[in-house]
Formats: C-alpha cells, structure tokens, sequence
C-alpha cells in the first residue's frame, strides 16, 4: 500500500531519483524519461475521459490509467537479469493486460467500416482529445524503447504500450461518430 504523508523529501535534489529497489538513478536516464512519458500520456488520458459521456469509454480509459501506473512501476523496478515474472513484492506488466486491449480493440473496430484512406487527428473535442493520448503514448513507446537499448525492459511492457496507441486510434474514430465525422487526409491537396 503506498502511504504519502510528506510531497517534498529533498532526496532528488541532487539530480537523481529513488527506484523501487532503493537504488538511485540519474533523473535525465532513458529509465526516467520512459516513466515520465507514462506518466505524460496517463495525464493526457485523464484530459480525454473528461470530455467524453460514454461511461463503458471512460471505463475502459480508466482502467488503462490504472494499468499505466502498473506500467510505471515495472519501469522503475530494475531487472538486471531479464527477470519479468511478477511477484508479491514486485509488480510487472504481464501479457493479459495487452491481451485485454487487443481485446477492447477488436470490440470497438467491429463498428467501424474499414479505412479508405488516413485521418486527420480531430473531429469531435473528444476525439481530438484521444488523438492526442495517442501520440502521447507513441512517445513513450519510444522512450521505452530508448531505455530497453540500455537495459531490459519487460516484454509485457512493451507489448502494452504498442497496442494501447493503438487502441486510442480506434476509440477516436468511435467517438467521431463511428468514423463518420472523421477528418480524412487529402494527399497532396494544397500543392
């Protein structure tokens, strides 16, 4: 249970910051960068739920900000050796948790006619909104990416992370109207 009674410790002050293992590590490292981009695109999500009205929508998002969370915590638990497996005292991203979005993915493209060619983000406030979660989360997808060049990152993580932009795509479409009002991209169309 995490229990916070002080904000401020002064511990990272000089620069570094506290890993769930007890070690410290540079505040500019690709780790920390890789859990605030998380943390950025948990922030963006929680900016979407509030302009949408479907409650299963901010449900789902909901969850996956939970789980966002579970994701920061692998980052910031170190794992010199490879070893992912979860336990009681450590908390890792598994494969049911991408499983759940591939899930979430398939459920809400079933409403969707296929695309016949690349969309704007925008549309509705909403969707717009999610457009920009879903960037947010590419961006940490490359910041984990950069971390795992210098340390193993759990496959689970990454997995999740791939599939939730593209789960955040899908529900903007849902949201513009079932890819209706989608703003489709014109090539070549102010030459």
């Amino acid at each position: 249970m995490v229990k916070l009674n002080k904000i401020y410790t002064r511990t990272g002050d000089d620069g570094t910051t506290g890993l769930v293992d007890g070690s410290r590590c540079p505040k500019h490292s690709a780790r920390i960068a890789a859990i605030g981009e998380v943390d950025e695109a948990n922030s963006v999500i929680g900016h979407a739920i509030c302009a949408i009205e479907d409650e299963a929508q901010r449900a789902t998002l909901t969850r996956i900000q939970n789980d966002l969370f579970d994701l920061g915590a692998d980052l910031a638990t170190p794992a010199e050796d490879g070893d992912f497996a979860p336990s009681e005292m450590v908390l890792r991203m598994v494969p049911e948790q991408a499983i759940w979005i591939e899930e979430q993915i398939d459920a809400l493209n079933d409403r969707l006619e296929p695309l016949t060619s690349f969309v704007l983000p925008g549309g509705s406030e909403a969707a717009a909104r999610v457009h920009v979660a879903r960037a947010t989360a590419r961006s940490a997808e490359r910041a984990m990416t950069a971390m795992a060049a210098e340390t193993p990152v759990n496959p689970s993580a990454t997995a999740y992370i791939n599939r939730l932009s593209d789960l955040l795509f899908v529900l903007a479409r849902v949201l513009n109207d079932d890819g209706a009002a989608d703003v489709k991209w014109v090539p070549g169309a102010n030459r």
